[in-house]
């Protein structure tokens, strides 16, 4: 089983930690409508999975007609692609470029704005805008667990995060067990999936005729108090364990360890760090599908007459040249230490931060890498 979140202070539900309920219930694929409707008389705008661009990205859903119905998602060292099949389920499919982050961490987010008036005053305006309800249904194991990484970083700190807070609160998480990894998978070896355990909901284990559905939350038993469910057969539960294992057992890439602190920072100078320099295109793709990354800038917009600034947030990345510019040098000069303070930071000293690693296994930063490079691969020569 996954290692819990409670494990490392965040705060997570005892509840939240569980796996499958004991007796889980069944909906009718031809009910499934119903969740998407009891959702939306809720109050929320439903963001789910659909194909746009030839990806399947989250954008918001009217109706289960805008899923992507039997499609299959192939991918390899930086190759993507869709192919669609007659099978009826909507979620056999691994994961696409997005994660949660667009949803809680805005790739643009004005923080403050200051307007000079004709009396010379200054009209000072900060605050994050007024967040919209928003369930999302299909959220991964993977990512769930990145979330409660934001959490701890933008909710749980000294100094909360206002614009991720008003966000993050107004989310309503439907969780979907995955079963159908990529080449590219590997939460099982950091612990994270492919069954989601903690941070739903409501969570899905899709079978050809319909869902078991588990309520983690009280918003969720609400919802689910609204579905025309049944108990579910032990037959039902038994062969959804059984795809879920398998997608674990599937999966052919892992990580050495789910600790690699200190053998990474013993090997700040391994031959392995010039080579992948020299294949790697510092294009930052990585961290921009990245489901943990929140590397951003800071930046002031003024008006032509210069009577009024506004200040922006927005995602950047360590792969650039101005991310480690400061009074007039540049701390890591070229691509050999930019892709060593990723990688020593994402599977190193995250654990002093967050107690353990910023690598959740989605696999996204292989699939997405113009030229391929395997964050797995680069581990295991490393750290050999």
């Amino acid at each position: 089983m996954p290692e819990s979140p409670a494990r490392h202070g965040w705060a997570a539900k005892p509840q939240e930690v569980e796996t499958m309920a004991e007796h889980p219930h069944y909906l009718l694929r031809s009910e499934f409508p119903r969740l998407l409707s009891a959702l939306a008389s809720a109050g929320y705008r439903c963001v789910g999975p659909r194909i746009r661009d030839g990806a399947i990205v989250y954008e918001p859903i009217s109706g289960v007609d805008e899923l992507p119905k039997g499609v299959h998602d192939r991918q390899a060292p930086g190759q993507y692609g869709l192919e669609q099949t007659d099978e009826p389920r909507f979620f056999a499919w691994a994961n696409g470029p997005q994660a949660l982050r667009p949803l809680t961490f805005a790739g643009r987010d004005k923080l403050w704005s200051a307007e000079r008036k004709p009396d010379g005053s200054i009209d000072f305006k900060s605050g994050p805008p007024e967040a919209e309800p928003v369930a999302v249904i299909g959220a991964r194991a993977c990512d769930l667990a990145a979330l409660y990484i934001y959490d701890r970083h933008f909710m749980q700190s000294a100094y909360p995060d206002p614009w991720y807070t008003a966000r993050r609160q107004k989310l309503f998480l439907v969780a979907v067990h995955c079963t159908h990894p990529s080449l590219n998978c590997f939460c099982a070896s950091t612990g994270d999936g492919p069954r989601a355990t903690y941070g739903y909901d409501l969570a899905l284990s899709e079978l050809d005729e319909g869902f078991l559905i588990e309520a983690r939350s009280e918003k969720g038993e609400r919802i689910l108090a609204t579905l025309p469910v049944r108990e579910a057969s032990a037959e039902q539960i038994e062969t959804a364990d059984r795809e879920i294992e398998d997608a674990g057992r599937r999966q052919v890439k892992g990580v050495p360890s789910r600790n690699l602190k200190d053998v990474l920072f013993a090997r700040l100078d391994h031959p392995r760090w010039n080579e992948v320099a020299q294949r790697c295109l510092s294009c930052t793709n990585c961290t921009l599908v990245c489901p943990t990354c929140f590397c951003h800038s800071e930046n002031d917009v003024t008006s032509l007459d210069g009577t009024r600034s506004e200040h922006y947030r927005e995602w950047d990345s360590c792969f650039t040249q101005r991310h480690s510019y400061i009074h007039g040098i540049t701390i890591r000069p070229d691509t050999r230490t930019r892709y060593r303070q990723w990688l020593t930071h994402k599977v190193g000293s995250w654990h002093d931060q967050f107690g353990r690693s910023g690598c959740v296994g989605c696999g996204r930063c292989i699939t997405w890498c113009p030229v391929g490079i395997d964050i797995t691969e680069e581990l295991a020569a490393i750290c050999r």
